[in-house]
């Protein structure tokens, strides 16, 4: 039986995921006569933050606004929610892994290209060498008869092998 364990283990760890997700998004606070309450809402705007005891994770106190003196100022503080709203930590956390992945995909590919480079770097090298040693160079064409590389074709490899080298060998 040891290849139930490892099918049953991720099971276990969902439903104990399922079990705590619940219970995170529990306020606890103490009324004016000192009772105790527990509920999923949170608690009425007449209990103080102070007999807050406790606040789901994502709920974090609000701060005490500053009255209003003019209509000027009225206006300030109603942009300001909007910019310094909480930002869900669990999408923030999300787009924060999304781009972690798209740098590390980038970073991946850029390696691959430059490999790639490298690559086509050495043969192009290796092929300018063999162009330029001066050998006679034998082809087998289409037909399976032998040909010898004749001056002009070598010229025209090496002109090509330059150009590639110089496309890839940075």
């Amino acid at each position: 039986m040891p290849t139930v364990r490892p099918r049953l283990l991720p099971w276990c760890a969902a439903l104990l995921l399922c079990a705590w997700l619940p219970a995170q998004g529990q306020y606890l606070w103490k009324d004016s006569k000192g009772q105790m309450h527990a509920s999923d809402q949170p608690p009425p705007r007449d209990v103080p933050d102070k007999d807050v005891i406790k606040r789901p994770s994502a709920a974090r106190p609000a701060a005490a606004p500053a009255p209003a003196a003019a209509p000027a100022s009225a206006a300030a503080p109603a942009r300001l929610p909007a910019a310094s709203a909480p930002v869900d930590p669990e999408l923030a956390q999300r787009r924060a892994r999304a781009e972690q992945e798209a740098k590390a995909k980038a970073q991946a590919e850029e390696q691959r290209l430059a490999a790639q480079r490298a690559e086509n770097c050495q043969r192009a090298r290796a092929h300018l060498a063999t162009l330029e040693a001066g050998t006679r160079l034998v082809r087998v064409n289409p037909q399976g008869e032998r040909e010898v590389v004749d001056d002009a074709a070598r010229a025209r490899e090496a002109a090509e092998a330059r150009n590639a080298m110089a496309s890839n060998c940075r």
